[in-house]
């Protein structure tokens, strides 16, 4: 009954008809292509092209920005597609607010003034701070001309202070 058993056994490892020899081993079947060579063979297909000289790339997404450094960019225009390639860093919209204010389209509008609010509700002290901006806004501005003088006027009666 055991050689019974074995014939059974074995008939079910055989790759071939009665009389072909066993497989010694279960042959492992490797993917020969990585998710980035395929990815990179899509891109080409699409037709993709580099773009040079791009320092910065900023993707921005409700209070949070992912930024790029010095990334690879590749698009085409034509299907739509760009591709930022490099290593991300997560940021919140506060921390690099002043240098990306020209960046900031009319859809992030509203996430900045959502920002300033949350920051004066933070700082007490900012609607004080504020006031004194103002005041020190008022100093920077040219004063209303008195009705009836003239500069001409003015720099003749007192020509020492006028240099």
């Amino acid at each position: 009954m055991n050689r019974e058993k074995l014939m059974k056994m074995a008939g079910a490892v055989r790759t071939g008809g009665k009389g072909s020899m066993r497989r010694k081993k279960k042959a492992v079947h490797k993917t020969t292509t990585t998710d980035d060579k395929r990815l990179q063979s899509t891109l080409k297909r699409i037709g993709v092209n580099a773009i040079p000289a791009i320092e910065e790339v900023n993707i921005f997404k409700d209070d949070v920005v992912i930024q790029f450094v010095n990334p690879k960019v590749q698009a085409s225009i034509a299907a739509n597609t760009w591709v930022v390639s490099g290593s991300p860093q997560t940021k919140k919209l506060q921390d690099i607010l002043p240098g990306i204010i020209n960046q900031l389209g009319p859809d992030n509008l509203d996430n900045l003034r959502k920002l300033a609010e949350q920051f004066q509700k933070q700082a007490p002290g900012a609607e004080a701070g504020a006031a004194v901006t103002q005041e020190d806004d008022d100093e920077d501005e040219v004063p209303e001309l008195v009705p009836g003088e003239t500069f001409e006027a003015v720099a003749e009666e007192s020509p020492a202070q006028a240099l």
